[in-house]
């Protein structure tokens, strides 16, 4: 990799980028707020609308047909001297790995909520995601001119589900229908906007002026009890300049200690403008991110263009004009004809094109530097996850971690002539989605199609038909069961001696199997050496290979704890080989003797209808075996809603929409997140044996 002195001279640019998400619940506007946020910067001359197909981002035409986002799409902007690099994320619950890899790569998030629903179970989700990754955000209440949209309850909802110090900075102007504007309370000013959306900047309307500066006074008092360079100023003069308070909410959001709050009407065109304001101001640029997570030292640079090129594969694509590779560049400089190392593979790749992203659209570019997000051409292996560096300095990045599918369906060609191409299809789509899982049954030899969802599944599917032109026949969907321990064994001995000329393998132990509350647990308690240290990594990697099947189904084993109480080597025949054969062998067998049973998944659905259908609803949750947590009424607007909130069998959604609609004359609509795993109510326990030692 090469540097010189215009690399040197552009570092300076990295600290006006923004790498941001816009993340929300389906429906809360998230596309519309993205939409107009590309047409108040000028990159698009038209504001485009999802109800009429018309967005940038939502260029697919499933996205079109179904009117939601279903791939993350890129786009950038230019705003206030800055570059902002946006990512529309969808708000699928059934889409969350897409957001998850996006999440990964990103330096800062816009959370839009809806200003009647608040807080919504996509939107809590979406929320925690950017937690675990340590992502700043600001939050964005949509739909301000709805009716019973109110901006305080937003906020009493993010503080009593989201954090703990959500912080307004501003005050509408007018309700519901008769919203126009915003009073921006950190530079006492009121931002209004006509039908056109031409913003209009004047003072405080008068029958505001007390609430907007009892507003500023708590918003001053709040940042004082957080920011400890805030306090020293209040202390001293009873309130905070405009510049102080933009600082201080600069920190506590770049820190996570608060969450600035504002809102707007993007439908209407209002709000957008000191949305990007706040997002320039309060987010934070690829110099002040963290370091890409990594294991290896030399990988935790920061984003400076004359270091080694660090960048990380998060999006693979198959597009009209290549294989495309949407990179995250960290460190370094990429230029038009590099060869980069693929770490994981150990791969050499040439960088044919560099391409700026503007959701289907691209426009090539012969270099890019630390802080980018684009797409290149070139790369023929390099799967979502995969480190490209240069090849004289290799490090390995912390790849996105997929979630388990939940789903399965068995997948065939209409015609027995298209099943290779189908075969061929459906391996591109795991490539490009790596939460689809494409197998083969072992028992029938049908080909199987997993993923997070109904609606992820037949999204895929449809992709395929409408790219390839073949037909599927879709058989219907199977949950992904665990099996989980009621009871256990101690004492449990295997003894692995296998001689065929030669070295041969010996391995003896002891193990005890007991129930834990989840996932896998593995403990050593040999002492005296009689097991090497060496040979217990290889006795727990042995046990989790064993767990890929348990005794019931062939489903994967969860809720266990192991522990190593014994064991035995030979000289010459102990290895680390033979060790982890038998401990996967051994339990396999431990497992027989144990008390088993069936767990399936659990989702968390949240049902909106009207109220005179809520006793329709409620029974036929109560038919899917739905355990119902909370029930609410809300009477604004022209009719009552309800709104339900249960857990449900996952397996039991299965063309739940249809009936939904059929039973609400359209009128009702559903979402769910997964909620866990739960006894399947048709699984007995399988009995132990009694036999406690197996050789």
């Amino acid at each position: 990799m090469r540097t010189d002195t215009t690399t040197t001279r552009s570092a300076a640019g990295i600290a006006a980028v923004r790498n941001l998400g816009v993340l929300a619940h389906v429906d809360a506007g998230k596309t519309t707020v993205t939409e107009r946020i590309l047409y108040l910067t000028g990159t698009t001359h038209k504001r485009g609308e999802v109800h009429t197909g018309t967005t940038v981002t939502d260029f697919d035409s499933q996205e079109r047909d179904r009117g939601i986002t279903i791939f993350a799409a890129a786009v950038s902007c230019a705003w206030a001297g800055h570059r902002i690099n946006l990512i529309d994320t969808p708000g699928h619950v059934d889409f969350a790995d897409e957001v998850e890899r996006c999440l990964r790569v990103l330096d800062g998030a816009v959370a839009v909520f809806d200003a009647v629903a608040g807080v919504e179970p996509q939107s809590e989700s979406v929320w925690r995601q950017a937690e675990r990754h340590g992502v700043p955000r600001i939050a964005f209440v949509n739909k301000l001119d709805r009716p019973g949209a109110d901006l305080d309850a937003a906020v009493a909802s993010i503080r009593a589900r989201l954090h703990p110090h959500p912080l307004a900075v501003q005050l509408p102007i007018g309700t519901e229908d008769a919203f126009t504007g915003v009073v921006d309370l950190v530079h006492h000013r009121a931002l209004t906007w006509d039908d056109d959306g031409t913003l209009t900047q004047g003072p405080v309307p008068a029958h505001l002026a007390d609430r907007a500066a009892d507003r500023r006074r708590a918003l001053d008092e709040a940042v004082a009890e957080l920011d400890p360079l805030a306090l020293e100023e209040y202390c001293t003069h009873g309130a905070l300049s405009p510049a102080t308070l933009t600082a201080a909410l600069r920190r506590l959001t770049r820190s996570g200690k608060a969450v600035v709050v504002l809102g707007g009407s993007a439908y209407r065109n209002r709000g957008i403008e000191p949305l990007l304001d706040a997002a320039v101001a309060y987010l934070p640029s690829p110099l002040d991110a963290a370091p890409a997570p990594s294991a290896d030292p030399d990988a935790r640079r920061g984003a400076d263009p004359r270091q080694p090129l660090t960048a990380l594969a998060f999006k693979v694509t198959a597009a009209p004009t290549g294989r495309l590779t949407y990179l995250r560049l960290y460190t370094g400089t990429l230029r038009k004809g590099d060869t980069v190392l693929d770490t994981a593979t150990g791969r050499p790749e040439r960088i044919a094109r560099i391409l700026r992203v503007m959701a289907d659209r691209h426009t090539e570019t012969d270099h890019a530097l630390a802080g980018d997000i684009v797409a290149v051409i070139g790369p023929r292996t390099a799967r979502v996850g995969a480190t490209l560096c240069d090849p004289d300095h290799p490090v390995l990045l912390e790849a996105p971690v997929s979630a388990e599918p939940v789903v399965t369906v068995a997948v065939e060609a209409r015609r027995a002539a298209d099943t290779d191409k189908l075969t061929a299809a459906l391996a591109r789509l795991t490539e490009e989605d790596p939460s689809l899982r494409l197998a083969t049954d072992p028992d029938t030899g049908q080909r199987t199609l997993s993923g997070l969802g109904e609606l992820h599944l037949e999204v895929a599917v449809e992709k395929v038909r409408r790219d390839t032109g073949v037909e599927a026949v879709v058989g219907r969907p199977r949950v992904a069961l665990r099996e989980a321990l009621l009871q256990g064994v101690t004492g449990f001995t295997h003894r692995h001696a296998k001689q065929d000329g030669g070295a041969g393998q010996f391995a003896h132990l002891v193990l005890d199997l007991a129930p834990a509350d989840d996932g896998f647990t593995f403990t050593s308690t040999v002492t005296g050496g009689r097991v090497p240290r060496e040979y217990v990594q290889a006795v727990e990697a042995g046990c989790r290979d064993a767990l890929t099947e348990g005794p019931l189904g062939g489903h994967p084993v969860t809720g266990l704890a192991v522990t190593l109480t014994d064991g035995a080597t030979h000289p010459k025949d102990s290895s680390e080989l033979a060790f982890r054969t038998a401990a996967r062998l051994g339990l396999r067998e431990a497992l027989r003797a144990c008390r088993l049973h069936l767990l399936e998944p659990l989702a968390e659905v949240t049902v909106t209808v009207p109220e005179d259908t809520l006793g329709t609803v409620l029974g036929d949750l109560a038919a899917r075996r739905a355990t119902v947590q909370t029930t609410t009424t809300d009477h604004a607007g022209h009719s009552g809603t309800a709104r339900v909130r249960a857990l449900v069998p996952l397996a039991e959604l299965f063309g739940y929409a249809g009936r939904l609609r059929s039973r609400t004359q359209g009128r009702g609509t559903f979402t769910t997140r997964p909620a866990g795993y739960a006894p399947a109510p048709a699984s007995g326990p399988v009995p132990a044996s009694g036999q406690v030692s197996a050789g």
